[in-house]
């Protein structure tokens, strides 16, 4: 039997990705240097509070990479880095700092390794660099983010 997905979830979803571009976009020279503090990672903690945010924070990144010019290793794995991240966050969603780790840690890997092969840029500095900026927004924006919306019981369908 087939999953029911209801117009709401449908449309919360395209909310997410919608911001996801947005704030991509607002913030572009911060979200592509070799330090990323890539501002909408902050919403790939949407899953703890809401399924539908998965496919919004996939295609968010997806059209954020494609819209900014990205390499189209970038707009594959990147993109799918953020689902993979997405679906784990949403499995760890009982502890919100173990949910955090996913984006940080699976970026770090998939983005510093894309970064190594893409522009011959040192490994392991790309996996610090990028680990460091998304951890930075992921532990400092989103978990305070999640808290909030937790505590004033908003919804996300």
């Amino acid at each position: 039997m087939k999953p029911k997905i209801s117009l709401l979830q449908l449309a919360a979803g395209g909310i997410i990705a919608a911001l996801y571009i947005a704030l991509t976009l607002i913030f572009a020279p911060i979200s592509f240097a070799q330090i990323q503090f890539r501002i909408s990672e902050a919403l790939t903690l949407l899953p703890v509070l809401s399924t539908a945010s998965v496919p919004g924070l996939f295609v968010g990144c997806l059209t954020a990479n494609l819209i900014t010019g990205q390499p189209w290793q970038d707009v594959i794995f990147g993109s799918l880095a953020t689902l993979l991240a997405a679906l784990l966050t949403r499995r760890f969603r009982k502890n919100i700092y173990l949910a955090a780790a996913m984006p940080v840690l699976l970026n770090a890997v998939i983005i510093g390794l894309m970064l190594y092969l893409v522009y011959g840029l040192h490994p392991y500095i790309s996996f610090l660099t990028v680990g460091a900026g998304q951890a930075v927004v992921c532990y400092l924006l989103g978990v305070p983010m999640v808290k909030v919306l937790e505590s004033r019981k908003v919804q996300i369908p």
